[in-house]
């Protein structure tokens, strides 16, 4: 069986691959597993490619850009920026994970306890195509850190941006086996779940990643899922407008709206809710849509024809019931999945766009009576991945951070991952976490140790 990748901004066809064989794929992981025995035994190694690693990706950053944007249509910029924020987490991990890693020295009736922990062995790692690089290596990073060897099965739409992780990872000499691509559509992953994989990552769509769980778990198998979003942005009445306004175009627009943690339904206090929207109305219409590979097109395309087609539906449904296109609304170009960028004012919760994830251009608009509202209907979600608000009041903005039923929250700014803090989302947006120490604790064995120096005979229960 083939699969072929396709230029969104051109709808040529780029690339078509074969589908690795089953044996193939057996073969890949036995050599992940052979590999895992030495590399789980010098951390300071470890260390030591990681940061070289960082070295030659962003000296690889244009062409490995480059390549991401052809295949999946994100700015050049934002591409060369993925890039280099993978550096950076490479360069966190380096520098932080030995630490992490420290056992734990913990006080009980024994002379000596410790917590280690320890690497768990090959673990599967299913990615999207939306950030090619920095989904996979935001994962990859503190996995190999910690002792593990990686499995990647990219998407199809980005095969080559998995493959060429790979190949800058040979380039520094990583030893073989520690980090293998594997080339394949979905039937692919099934193969790799099933296979001698010790545990699986997926980030995706909730209903894939239902589906990654249940078949993971059905072999006692760990797994984490980072999963879909619908974060809420909230403006209270007394939030800096300049700022909330700029902030909703960034949070929206990033990546064509193809982000899990982009803003993506807004909810303005009624005080504020004029000037908020022909703000954030001014800006997004200065956004420029374009050639992708041009520096200075601020959005590209959607990543296929089924994604147009749902965003299209998506605005007709909340026209027809009421909602008001302020602009966009429409497909551009007769060549390429563009869509222009987009504002719903007027809408409801029984539009589809209030209730589902948009994975594009649209920012639907929500006027409520004030900052309680707006929380009540934040919290009306299958979703909890993140959330923003704005206001000046920090003590305002604690207590409503608690009240948000969401992994992240963020005040005056959007939601960005980030090494140093746990990524991951509540309900339908997941279990578990990426990221910082508690996402590299994952896929660790926590391994309870004690010393006696003679047998306890005094308990009665296990």
């Amino acid at each position: 069986m083939s699969f072929k990748t396709i230029n969104p901004a051109t709808e040529q066809v780029m690339v078509e691959y074969q589908n690795i064989s089953k044996d193939e794929l057996q073969t890949i992981v036995k050599k992940s597993r052979i590999a895992f025995h030495d590399w789980k035994k010098n951390i300071k190694k470890r260390a030591d490619y990681l940061h070289i690693f960082a070295q030659e990706l962003r000296k690889e950053k244009a062409k490995l850009a480059r390549v991401a944007t052809n295949e999946m249509g994100k700015p050049i910029k934002e591409s060369i920026s993925e890039v280099e924020k993978c550096a950076w987490a490479m360069e966190f991990y380096g520098d932080n994970g030995e630490i992490f890693l420290n056992p734990e020295v913990v006080n009980t009736d024994a002379r000596k306890s410790y917590i280690s922990f320890e690497p768990l062995g090959v673990i599967g790692s299913i990615m999207p195509w939306n950030f090619p690089y920095w989904q996979a290596l935001r994962f990859a990073a503190p996995c190999l850190m910690s002792g593990n060897t990686v499995v990647l099965k990219p998407a199809s739409a980005t095969m080559q941006c998995g493959i060429e992780i790979e190949n800058t990872l040979k380039a520094i000499g990583l030893p073989e086996g520690v980090f293998q691509t594997i080339v394949g559509d979905s039937s692919i992953a099934e193969q790799l779940i099933d296979s001698d994989v010790n545990a699986v990552t997926f980030t995706g769509s909730n209903i894939v990643g239902a589906k990654v769980a249940q078949r993971a778990t059905s072999q006692i198998k760990k797994c984490v899922l980072e999963l879909g979003g619908s974060d809420p942005f909230i403006v209270c009445s007394d939030a800096d407008i300049e700022k909330a306004s700029t902030g909703a175009v960034k949070g929206r627009f990033i990546n064509c709206g193809q982000s899990c943690i982009a803003s993506k339904r807004f909810f303005v206090v009624k005080k504020v809710a004029k000037d908020f929207i022909e703000k954030f109305l001014q800006k997004a219409e200065r956004l420029k849509v374009g050639d992708p590979i041009s520096e200075d097109t601020d959005i590209g395309p959607l990543v296929n024809a089924a994604g147009l087609n749902k965003i299209e539906d998506l605005v007709k449904d909340a026209a027809s019931n009421g909602a008001q296109v302020l602009t966009g609304g429409k497909r551009l170009r007769s060549k390429g999945y563009f869509y222009a960028p987009t504002l719903l004012d007027r809408v409801t919760t029984k539009m589809r766009v209030a209730k589902e994830e948009v994975f594009g251009p649209v920012a639907p608009i929500t006027t409520v009576e004030d900052e309680m509202e707006a929380i009540k209907l934040a919290n009306e979600s299958q979703f909890g991945l993140g959330a923003s608000l704005w206001t000046q009041d920090l003590e305002r903005a604690k207590k409503l951070s608690e009240l948000v039923e969401s992994g992240i929250v963020t005040v005056n700014n959007v939601v960005i991952s980030d090494p140093r803090i746990p990524f991951g989302g509540i309900k339908q947006s997941g279990f578990g976490r990426e990221l910082s120490r508690y996402g590299m604790l994952e896929f660790v064995n926590m391994k309870s140790v004690r010393f006696y120096d003679q047998l306890v005979i005094h308990h009665h229960v296990e």
